[in-house]
């Protein structure tokens, strides 16, 4: 289960880098999230976009939370195109770790010279 996981990061995460290598830095994150879900399917890897998500307190559905996209049924992705990831985004990504109960999600800041800088793996623990 691991090692599937392991290899589906690893293929989320070069898909992500096809798509700032042919794009770049400084486009909106609407930009980065269209271009992400045409490489996945061109790569084959399946993915929701924008699922949603009840926000409970106490039992009781309080809210609903959106995030960018759930791969394979199995990782949380959030995109963002910012200066810098802030404190914030990666709060933001646990959140919707909790909220799903899946347990791994990718950060991925596309507005970053080389995006090896811009990518966070989050895990719940």
């Amino acid at each position: 289960m691991e090692d599937d996981l392991n290899e589906l990061t690893y293929a989320v995460i070069g898909a992500a880098m096809e798509v700032h290598k042919e794009l770049g830095p400084g486009f909106l994150e609407a930009v980065y999230e269209n271009s992400l879900r045409e490489e996945l399917s061109r790569r084959g890897i399946p993915f929701q976009p924008q699922p949603t998500v009840n926000v409970t307190y106490k039992g009781v559905v309080v809210g609903e939370g959106r995030y960018d996209m759930l791969v394979a049924n199995t990782i949380v992705v959030e995109l963002k195109s910012v200066q810098t990831l802030l404190p914030i985004h990666e709060a933001q990504v646990i959140s919707y770790l909790k909220m799903t109960g899946y347990p791994l999600a990718l950060l991925i800041n596309f507005n970053v010279r080389f995006l090896k800088e811009g990518i966070r793996r989050l895990i719940l623990s």
